[in-house]
């Protein structure tokens, strides 16, 4: 843990946070979350470093300011499989939420957590390809809800009445 008491901080608003992760490979026998110990593929196997699959998904069960330097944080967390009820319970009620399919929920879903200019660039990509006067509708109509919640309100009328 040198490395991080050692490393220079230029920005008082940085801090370090160290990730203690719990896995209980029990849980993950059946579980399509897969990982790696890469220990020997490292530069520096003593790191002890482990690879995940892009869709693993931790818990984090506690996040604590380090006593000896406040500007370490240490977060334990533990691995979920997909047959964790709260993870399933999320899950499904982002795909009530969202309630599409496809490239759609994909752009609801970045509306949501406020990523608009990925969610414009997307829809820009489905206005291009939409095959009915319905989808080009619904994609202005997504573009206007964008404008909209980023208090744009003049493009957000002009999307809405292209919808």
């Amino acid at each position: 843990m040198n490395f991080v008491n050692d490393s220079p901080h230029e920005s008082t608003e940085n801090v370090s946070v160290i990730f203690i992760m719990t896995i209980d490979q029990s849980k993950l026998s059946n579980s399509n979350t897969q990982f790696a110990i890469i220990d020997k593929y490292s530069a520096v196997p003593s790191e002890q470093e482990i690879l995940f699959t892009m869709h693993s998904v931790f818990r984090a069960v506690e996040i604590k300011q380090m006593a000896e330097n406040s500007r370490l944080w240490e977060a334990h967390l533990t691995i979920t499989d997909e047959n964790d009820p709260q993870l399933s319970t999320l899950t499904d009620r982002i795909k009530q939420e969202i309630n599409d399919e496809g490239w759609h929920r994909m752009d609801k879903l970045m509306l949501k957590v406020g990523h608009f200019d990925q969610a414009e660039e997307l829809y820009n990509e489905l206005l291009k390809n939409a095959s009915t006067e319905s989808n080009r509708a619904h994609i202005y109509q997504q573009l206007g809800i964008s404008k909209n919640d980023q208090g744009k309100y003049p493009e957000a009328s002009k999307f809405y009445e292209k919808s």
